[in-house]
């Protein structure tokens, strides 16, 4: 592979990213850039960003409870959706149509609404990205987002194999038995170990047992990556394998975004045409909102994952792809989607990185449910009469709720966006609350906070627990606030926002190990 498309990613993500904007808006200004010089995309950037949208989809099912699917928000709220969007977008068509607008008018009604619902689809890669770069993957509007997008992908192979015609193999039938198999390779998982052998378990099942199976009995590759990765969510080892997996799928998903700019020429018609279907854009973000909305959820919730699912998807190309290919849609169109779901990362990406100042500018506008109509996630939290407050219930809030309670005694709450995660903090004894406490809304809800007196800021993601900072000081708190941080410049700017202590993990763990001994293990090595 030429190694000017490595040059041309570094660069331009390392320009986006001193500019404050997603990495992923300079790989895919790199690829424009690339291909107005004449690059196109080759056969190894495909296979290596197709690989990256495949370990995308093991990583997410890793972590996907499929009673989140169940729920009515999800399955309910993405069929309301595609087809209110899909219904609105080809009215919007027609009335191009009838306007005489350009190459509109040449298409008939059944044309429109296929490109409606090619156009009806959210991208899976860019919303995934933008909530793990917000560290609020498993947020509820994170949560629901990925839901609803996991029921769009499901629409997609439904779509894809009813036009083609080309049904799955009888031997598809088989993949119903999946299930059997879960506890022999939760065995496998067990004696895995916690090194290589682990990540080349997790890429077996992901491209082999996953993708690969299902190729071979005519379903879609992606699919069955996802599912794999759900039959191992409940393992106690599925964030284990996800975090180590995590920095590989990073890296080939860096092509999967060049690629989208190398993969057609851009032309004049081909832009304008992107334009206009960038400008429908804002229709779809408010029957996202609305449909959140209808489901009680709060502004805060439903403005979020609007802006999470605030783009077109790689998805639309597939469909366009497919359509050009069986001669529904001229070729301008498939040009023209693949601009416009270009443009429309570009847009929504900026917009995410902001995204929770232009919900604290909404708040002015936009009107709230009454606390006692509001869905069951965003009802009010009542903390008792605690006075030390935990934020993150992972490995290490876990342990200095412990620490706290063998000290002050049961004064201590936590909490945890995690609902599997507080069922089992709950099962064991802890008083755990679910909450997100990156939520500016959050101690607003919060009944009898004044009583807090320290907060632990335990929460993985360093932009996370800066945000609940900040949110709290704004909220006028006088308490004590300690965090922890993994990197010196983290470190460095919690400080800055005036907490009382930063325990930076990895420096420390060589204290406390050493702590540990001393207490413990009794020598007689002298001081020289």
């Amino acid at each position: 592979m030429d190694l000017v498309y490595i040059i041309a990613a570094f660069l331009a993500g390392y320009l986006a990213l001193r500019a404050k904007l997603p990495p992923l808006v300079g790989f895919l200004l790199a690829g424009f850039t690339l291909n107005s010089f004449g690059y196109t995309s080759t056969p190894v950037i495909n296979t290596l960003a197709d690989l990256g949208v495949t370990l995308l989809l093991f990583c997410i099912g890793l972590k996907l409870d499929i009673r989140t699917l169940l729920q009515k928000e999800v399955w309910a709220g993405a069929t309301i959706h595609n087809l209110l969007t899909t219904l609105l977008f080809t009215l919007a068509l027609f009335g191009l149509k009838q306007l005489g607008l350009g190459i509109f008018s040449e298409l008939e009604l059944a044309q429109l609404a296929l490109l409606g619902f090619a156009l009806s689809f959210s991208s899976t890669v860019f919303a995934i990205k933008a909530l793990q770069e917000k560290g609020e993957l498993n947020a509820t509007y994170g949560t629901i987002a990925i839901g609803i997008l996991v029921m769009q992908d499901i629409f997609a192979v439904i779509f894809i194999t009813a036009s083609t015609g080309k049904l799955p193999e009888i031997t598809a039938l088989a993949l119903f038995a999946l299930p059997l198999l879960r506890p022999s390779l939760f065995k496998i998982m067990d004696k895995a170990g916690h090194g290589e052998m682990l990540v080349l378990y997790g890429i077996f099942l992901a491209l082999v047992a996953g993708a690969g199976l299902f190729t071979f009995v005519g379903m879609k590759a992606d699919l069955g990556a996802l599912i794999m990765g759900m039959m191992l969510a409940a393992h106690p080892k599925s964030s284990e394998l996800s975090k180590s997996l995590f920095n590989l799928k990073e890296l080939l998903l860096v092509f999967f975004f060049l690629n989208i700019g190398l993969a057609e020429p851009a032309t004049w018609t081909g832009f304008w045409l992107a334009l206009l279907l960038l400008a429908l854009l804002p229709l779809k973000g408010m029957l996202y909102y609305i449909v959140f909305h209808c489901f009680h959820f709060r502004v805060r919730t439903s403005l979020l994952g609007t802006l999470t699912l605030f783009n077109y998807s790689e998805f639309g190309l597939i469909v366009a792809g497919l359509a050009y290919s069986q001669g529904w849609l001229p070729g301008d169109f498939l040009v023209a989607i693949a601009i416009a779901v270009s443009l429309s990362f570009l847009l929504s990406a900026p917009l995410n990185s902001f995204s929770h100042r232009i919900y604290m500018e909404s708040t002015r506008w936009l009107k709230e449910f009454e606390p006692e109509k509001l869905n069951s996630n965003d009802r009010l939290i009542d903390l008792g009469n605690k006075q030390i407050l935990i934020l993150g219930m992972g490995r290490i809030g876990t342990g200095a709720y412990e620490e706290m309670i063998r000290r002050f005694g049961p004064q201590v709450v936590g909490i945890e966006n995690r609902e599997e995660s507080v069922e089992e903090h709950t099962k064991e004894g802890r008083h755990v609350i679910l909450g997100d406490a990156t939520d500016p809304d959050f101690w607003a809800r919060v009944v009898s906070r004044h009583q807090t007196r320290l907060i632990l800021l335990a929460m993985p993601h360093s932009q996370a627990n800066t945000f609940a900072l900040e949110q709290i000081r704004q909220l006028g708190y006088k308490g004590k606030i300690a965090a922890i941080a993994r990197y010196e410049d983290e470190e460095a700017t919690l400080r800055e926002l005036g907490v009382d202590a930063a325990f930076n993990i990895y420096r420390e763990a060589g204290n406390g190990f050493a702590r540990h001994v001393c207490e413990s293990v009794t020598t007689d090595i002298k001081s020289f």
